[in-house]
């Protein structure tokens, strides 16, 4: 069975897209149409844009959705996906490849979810750290051990979690977690404590965005970062969506649930190749390729 694997923030990269806007007539209209819906040129920051220029929230979020769903429209006929997952934000392009959401809608909850963390970020500030080479659980043990907010955010592949919370907690637990034996536990570069009870404030101003947007019956099952397990009920994928801004991204058990359900080809369809490489550690014998337009 074809699993799809949609990326997230952190895969962008300067020029992204462009061949395909150039390449594809559907994908310049769904470029332009991106355009007009956002009020400001997206194709300009991500065709001539620098890395910088990418970083910044309200650009990264809706460059990475963009790049993945028009990849995914344009693959045409060979795009048969038995089943969809996406890594927080790709969740968003999952759902929009799985026909649940719109093109339209889809792009504009991801515009709203980049503002409303964006607002988070400020008015709490936090950040998030890798941890190497730790099982799981003695992470967790050890960042319920630390005053203040930390708690695991991304369970990427055994062996690396991160961790976000508290600017000043999160240190903490790295020098915690170092002593238990980390290989890494290391401060990475975000503006914020993503999937964390840090970002409560984005995940109220979001949740009234998508109580309000339509959901279609999906096609396929997708399995959401929140459960890591397959779900094609409407209802349940909008609760879900709600939930993930402030629940962990649990990645490590979604690839192996879609794999425990059949899935034995992973194509990712979007920038970079950072979900390929995450499966592969997860399930040796699981094939992973990028996704690529044919003639």
């Amino acid at each position: 069975m074809n699993a799809y694997v949609f990326p997230g923030q952190g895969a962008q990269f300067p020029g992204m897209g462009k061949d395909l806007y150039e390449k594809y007539p559907l994908a310049q209209q769904l470029f332009e149409n991106a355009n007009d819906i956002l009020g400001f040129s997206i194709t300009d920051a991500m065709f001539e844009g620098s890395a910088d220029d990418l970083k910044e929230t309200k650009v990264t979020q809706p460059a990475i959705f963009l790049h993945s769903v028009v990849l995914s429209k344009v693959l045409g006929d060979s795009f048969k996906p038995d089943m969809v997952a996406g890594h927080s934000l790709g969740e968003f392009s999952a759902l929009v490849a799985n026909g649940t959401l719109s093109f339209e809608d889809g792009l504009k909850l991801v515009a709203q979810r980049a503002q409303a963390m964006q607002k988070a970020c400020e008015l709490q500030p936090g950040t998030m750290a890798a941890v190497l080479g730790l099982e799981d659980a003695v992470v967790e043990h050890l960042c319920q051990e630390v005053p203040g907010v930390v708690v695991a955010a991304n369970y990427n592949c055994p062996g690396q979690l991160v961790i976000s919370g508290e600017v000043e907690a999160v240190n903490q637990a790295c020098e915690k977690l170092k002593g238990a034996g980390a290989r890494r536990a290391l401060v990475l570069p975000v503006g914020g404590a993503f999937h964390s009870p840090l970002m409560q404030p984005a995940r109220e101003e979001l949740a009234a965005a998508i109580e309000a947007t339509a959901f279609s019956t999906p096609s396929c099952p997708i399995y959401q970062n929140v459960t890591a397990m397959a779900v094609t009920d409407t209802e349940q994928i909008r609760k879900n969506l709600i939930a993930q801004l402030t629940a962990p991204v649990r990645w490590t058990q979604s690839v192996r649930q879609m794999v425990a359900d059949g899935a034995s080809n992973f194509i990712e369809v979007g920038p970079g190749k950072v979900l390929q490489g995450l499966v592969k550690k997860i399930d040796a014998a699981a094939e992973a390729r990028s996704a690529e337009v044919l003639g």
